[in-house]
């Protein structure tokens, strides 16, 4: 596969595109994040084991939500024909999947480990706080101002999103390009640094989609009393996710093409150009 370059406008068009898909098959995405749920849901009451499967489920949930909006760009069902393409991909995808699932747990595990020995644990104490039902507000805003709190926050922020940037095209390349765990890493890095401008235009534009749900909530918390909150937000933050998660594909499809007259399904041509590609057909 051939690494390609795209205009930073590129990256509102990514957005727009994830609207575009989901609303081809609201039903079917929206099932896709519902089963997703359900599994972590089920993994998280197991213990030990259940969570460290969770953990390593990222990279596989990613690559369903980009065969879904590959699909339904194509004419075909999101769910269940996202789940059978997956299962139907051959041992060596599989295989080199599953190195990337267990690849990305032991390094979510790694750094979050190093931002829970950096803050002293303070934020991860903030957190059980508020599932306390003992815990006072004023109490509560207390421990929020304290700057471990806030370091530890901030750490596990920038943890995640360094993370973020060499998982992003990983399963698509592994799935797609037939590609080794290890390379699509590499790959994945490359591609995102190389079109960082077109990434920070889709970061910022999703940033300010969620900054615009807040208002939405609170009017409408306004009208139907505090009491209501999750029947509001629930629905709008779930549709934000799905959304979200709808636009992986057009970012790989952008950033990549196929190259027919590559020698060998492992190696990407480092050579790159510029594009400005307006339609969402897959690479």
């Amino acid at each position: 596969m051939k690494l390609q370059l795209v205009a930073p406008r590129q990256g509102f068009v990514w957005v727009q595109r994830a609207f575009q898909v989901c609303a081809r098959q609201p039903l079917g995405f929206a099932a896709l994040f519902a089963t997703c749920m359900f599994v972590v849901l089920l993994l998280g009451i197991v213990p030990v084991v259940g969570t460290a499967l969770v953990l390593a489920l990222p990279p596989a949930g990613t690559l369903l939500f980009m065969i879904a909006s590959h699909r339904a760009v194509e004419g075909s069902t999101a769910m269940p024909g996202s789940i059978a393409e997956l299962a139907a991909a051959g041992r060596s995808h599989l295989l080199a999947l599953l190195k990337l699932c267990i690849a990305y747990a032991a390094a979510f595990f790694i750094l979050f480990w190093i931002a829970r020995l950096l803050d002293g644990g303070a934020f991860d104490a903030f957190v059980t706080s508020l599932t306390s039902e003992r815990t006072a507000a004023d109490t509560t805003v207390a421990r929020a101002a304290d700057p471990r709190v806030q370091l530890g926050l901030i750490l596990r922020l920038t943890f995640a999103a360094a993370l973020s940037v060499p998982f992003w095209h990983a399963p698509a390349l592994v799935h797609w390009g037939g590609h080794g765990w290890a390379k699509s890493l590499f790959f994945s890095s490359v591609a995102v640094w190389r079109n960082k401008g077109a990434f920070s235009v889709y970061g910022i534009a999703w940033l300010a989609l969620w900054m615009l749900l807040v208002p939405i909530a609170s009017v409408a918390v306004g009208i139907l009393g505090p009491e209501r909150f999750a029947l509001v937000a629930t629905p709008l933050t779930l549709a934000y996710m799905t959304l979200f998660c709808a636009s992986f594909w057009f970012t790989f499809a952008d950033c990549f093409s196929s190259d027919d007259a590559a020698p060998a399904p492992d190696t990407i041509d480092s050579t790159t150009r510029s594009t400005d590609r307006e339609d969402g057909d897959p690479p």
